[in-house]
């Protein structure tokens, strides 16, 4: 049985550099391969055009650049672009962009399904095959910032790890896609535009505060009272809101960074005053705002978008207790591209 070839994104600059000086050639040459990987986000050998015909081939011959491949792509009525992406080993995942007048987000996935089992989650339904590399990640926010420029004709500007799985769950590839995406030899963005969103595993987001990370932190709370976020959320069990909430003072006490709630009310389950106060309560430890977010059905008649009046009672709470508070109206629903609803569905219309 044929070895499969090592793919080259594993490899560092400088360990390209010896490749190049082992056999005979200049290290230098190991510099312009990892451009055209990384800056140039070249998908073949043949594409790296400043190399002889003879080093193509040499590199052909040993390596492989195992990158995604868009299989398919559909176009909300909202403009929003959902794509089904296929890995090196045949396994989808999705990505979105999503845009607005002003920006454009990627939402970018990190796992192959989920290990967590949030009840209302699309994801969740599916079995956590693997972790996504970070050359995977990487090709997301590529394929996304090409499209955004082609279709709205700038440079995608935010992106937010929200797409399928549990980042924190894959913390060392999320944090070396993360240092590609920011580094002035990947695409040079800002950390800042940069949100990872957890459910919320406490030993995580104190490791990322004591790595100094400077993206910001998103957690999908959905609810301040143990018992209903474990009947959601059955991992809360495991890790408790006392848990979460002394990790988010740790890493507020670290970073000085903001915090983000997510947060879905649904009719029957979190809709009533004494759930908007359990999260005032919560939020009063640290600097935060909320994002109440529509929530998009997943089939499940067990969760309905709650009544306009229970989401007007959260805004005026929070607003009266001066958290910061937004209402995030759902964006490509009608292509199952909203939050929560990325399930491998590959239907619709195909744009070529």
């Amino acid at each position: 049985m044929q070895q499969a070839k090592k793919d080259i994104r594993a490899l560092t600059k400088e360990q390209l550099r010896e490749f190049f000086v082992s056999n005979g050639d200049k290290a230098f040459r190991g510099n312009q391969v990892y451009e055209w990987l990384w800056s140039k986000g070249a998908h073949t050998f043949e594409e790296m055009t400043n190399l002889s015909k003879q080093t193509r081939q040499k590199l052909q011959e040993g390596f492989a650049i195992n990158h995604i491949k868009v299989d398919q792509m559909q176009r909300s009525n909202d403009g929003t672009i959902k794509n089904a992406v296929r890995l090196h080993d045949g396994l989808v995942v999705e990505s979105v962009l999503i845009p607005t007048p002003t920006r454009t987000t990627a939402c970018v996935s990190s796992q192959v399904g989920c290990s967590l089992d949030c009840k209302f989650c699309a994801t969740a339904k599916l079995k956590r095959m693997r972790n996504l590399n970070p050359d995977e990640v990487y090709d997301q926010v590529v394929a996304i910032d090409r499209q955004s420029r082609l279709y709205y004709d700038r440079p995608l500007s935010n992106i937010v790890f929200m797409g399928m799985g549990e980042p924190l769950m894959n913390y060392n590839n999320v944090l070396k896609a993360i240092d590609k995406i920011t580094s002035p030899e990947g695409l040079g963005m800002s950390p800042r535009r940069i949100t990872v969103s957890t459910s919320g595993v406490p030993k995580m987001i104190k490791k990322m505060a004591d790595d100094g990370v400077r993206f910001k932190l998103a957690v999908s709370l959905h609810s301040a009272i143990d018992e209903v976020r474990t009947a959601i959320m059955p991992f809360n069990e495991n890790f408790p809101l006392q848990d979460l909430r002394q990790a988010l003072q740790y890493w507020y006490a670290k970073t000085k960074s903001l915090i983000t709630y997510e947060y879905v009310v649904w009719k029957g389950i979190n809709d009533t005053k004494a759930h908007v106060d359990a999260l005032v309560r919560f939020c009063k430890f640290a600097p935060s705002k909320v994002n109440l977010i529509q929530y998009n059905a997943i089939g499940d008649d067990a969760f309905q978008q709650a009544d306009e009046e229970a989401i007007q009672l959260y805004q005026d709470i929070l607003q009266k207790n001066n958290i910061t508070v937004t209402i995030r109206r759902s964006r490509g629903q009608d292509i199952d591209a909203a939050c929560g609803q990325l399930a491998n569905k590959e239907n619709g219309q195909v744009i070529t």
